[in-house]
């Protein structure tokens, strides 16, 4: 007879030979001081590439200020309760008003995170008859949504971004359709940094009758002229019928806002469970998001970091490095190693050596004997922090003496 917990002792699940060997040096790192472009880690500055500060937010005096000051008119708890219940207020409303106008929605829903605020959103309106066709690199919220809302029925994945694909999955949940079909994406993919074929998709969308769930996180505030994601830089956001957006990046908070029709977000609002059964996002946030929202529609910050951006990339590129198809501020390099030994190597030189601090990615999410570090520039980097990172990229390719022949991005695309 097995225990429960027998796995526990073991080094199997997800980075399992990570958690067994008690590691905090490539998973669970602890990093020190205000997150930016220079933290501390293991007592030592490094220049951080790896936190999703796009827009420069997080430090900002105007941000912790709305902060501070809400926390002395509201404490840290208020307000107590379930929106349906105890726990809504005109300040929650109000952000919701102007959140929708961002959107370019006519209503809006906060959730207190983005990962809830999708599972929340896709399974409020997902029933028994109901078709999710769902791009395969979407984040794991939106596959975990799916699921959940498919309740164990079939669910279509389609390749990504592969639009004769997507047309051949709506062909098929159209085959004897009973319910609705709802097409899930990324706008803007956080690992690749491309962006989802958004007007191709509306185009199936519509010719198939079905409805489009965009998870615009990575693009909130960060894509399109005035900051309003991914729907915005294509000219297609009136046709995206639920766009969601994350606080936990651009916006340097915490929390998440589906925007849509209002009688769709009424209908969100009442059979979410994950509003319905959760306290509200407390107002310290509330009037810190509040704030950011100000902030993010400056247009100097994004100018700023799609400065950066274009330094490191082409800093990066220059030397050889691959940094597949991104179309964003994200930058992938995906680096050649041969085993996951050599990988987490590099990621040592680059933190103890050269003072970068950058994270890796390996096998299943990228090819088998491929490193990706995610690099994300923002508006607080410097000229002279890029300048220092691509200097640390030559040496280490010189060092390593690493063949930059080849392009790992371009393999099981």
């Amino acid at each position: 007879m097995s225990d429960l917990f027998d796995k526990c002792r073991t080094d199997s699940g997800y980075f399992g030979a990570f958690r067994a060997a008690k590691d905090m040096y490539f998973t669970q790192p602890v990093l020190e001081g205000t997150p930016g472009p220079h933290m501390k880690f293991q007592g030592k500055e490094v220049i951080m590439w790896a936190i999703n500060n796009y827009l420069g937010i997080a430090g900002r005096p105007e941000a912790t200020e709305a902060a501070v000051e809400a926390t002395r008119e509201f404490g840290p708890y208020a307000p107590m309760g379930s929106r349906l219940l105890t726990g809504n207020t005109k300040h929650h409303i109000e952000l919701e008003r102007k959140l929708a106008a961002f959107c370019g929605k006519p209503a809006a829903i906060l959730f207190n995170y983005g990962y809830l605020g999708v599972l929340g959103t896709i399974s409020a309106l997902i029933g028994k008859e109901d078709v999710v066709v769902i791009d395969s690199l979407s984040h794991a919220s939106m596959i975990d949504a799916t699921v959940l809302a498919s309740a164990g029925r079939r669910f279509r994945p389609f390749k990504h971004n592969n639009m004769a694909d997507l047309e051949y999955h709506l062909k098929g949940a159209n085959k004897d359709r009973k319910g609705g079909i709802l097409v899930v994406t990324e706008g803007v993919f956080g690992m690749k940094g491309n962006l989802a074929k958004l007007p191709e998709i509306c185009d199936l969308k519509e010719k198939y009758n079905a409805r489009l769930f965009v998870d615009d996180a990575h693009a909130f505030g960060v894509m399109g002229a005035t900051g309003r994601g991914t729907g915005e830089h294509f000219g297609v956001q009136d046709r995206i019928d639920l766009y969601f957006g994350t606080f936990a990046k651009a916006f340097a908070a915490i929390g998440g806002v589906t925007a849509a029709a209002e009688d769709v977000v009424e209908y969100i609002r009442y059979n979410a469970r994950t509003n319905v059964f959760a306290k509200a996002l407390p107002l310290l946030y509330v009037k810190t998001i509040e704030k950011s929202l100000e902030l993010v529609q400056d247009p100097e910050p994004r100018q700023r970091m799609w400065h950066i951006a274009k330094l490191l990339q082409e800093g990066l590129t220059d030397l050889g490095y691959d940094i597949g198809e991104t179309e964003s501020p994200i930058t992938p390099v995906y680096v050649p190693t041969g085993d996951e030994k050599f990988a987490m190597g590099m990621i040592s030189l680059l933190r103890e050596e050269f003072g970068v601090f950058v994270s890796g990615v390996m096998f299943p999410v990228v090819p088998p004997g491929v490193v990706l570090f995610r690099m994300i520039p923002t508006a607080a980097h410097s000229e002279d922090d890029v300048e220092k990172t691509v200097e640390a990229f030559r040496k280490m390719r010189d060092a390593l003496k690493l063949d930059l022949s080849q392009r790992p991005s371009l393999v099981n695309r």
